[in-house]
């Protein structure tokens, strides 16, 4: 029987990513659940809690929760994980906004790097999506993109297929 779990699964993008995922031929996680604080804040102000906060709930809720599913799904040798990231953890384009969001997210990012290696071979795949700016709570009703647009490739992401291994 495989399962689904969805942190922050109660609104916005990840109730969409709930409905669409309905049952699943997959076990999957979705590290979804996330905090924006401090969003106008800079990196050399922004409270020292802020990141403490940020860092607890987008990068080490993510981990807990894979080191509590992962080595049962590669046992079984299957499952899907995908972390919801953002471009504001993106390295190559981090500006000064939303410096506590932006740390977590990057950190959130090479931890996808980390636990795809640890799937690698055994049909366990970890990705991190960017789902863009989405109109919900945190991105506000100015954003371009509907709920539904922000969740298209983490549910595609939760059910893809195994691809033949390189190397």
């Amino acid at each position: 029987m495989r399962t689904a779990l969805v942190t922050g699964g109660s609104r916005g993008i990840g109730l969409e990513v709930c409905r669409r995922l309905g049952t699943v031929d997959v076990d999957v996680l979705v590290n979804n659940a996330a905090v924006l604080l401090g969003e106008d804040d800079s990196v050399l102000t922004a409270p020292p809690e802020h990141f403490r906060r940020s860092m607890e709930t987008n990068a080490y809720g993510p981990l807990g929760l894979c080191q509590a599913l992962m080595p049962g799904m590669l046992r079984r040798r299957y499952g899907r994980i995908v972390n919801v990231s953002s471009g504001a953890g993106q390295l190559a384009g981090m500006t000064d906004y939303a410096p506590t969001y932006s740390v977590s997210k990057a950190a959130l990012n090479a931890l996808t790097l980390l636990l795809a290696h640890a799937g690698r071979g055994r049909n366990v795949l970890v990705n991190a999506v960017d789902p863009g700016w989405v109109r919900t709570d945190m991105g506000g009703a100015s954003a371009p993109r509907s709920v539904g647009e922000g969740a298209d490739t983490i549910v595609w992401c939760a059910h893809r297929p195994a691809e033949r291994e390189h190397g």
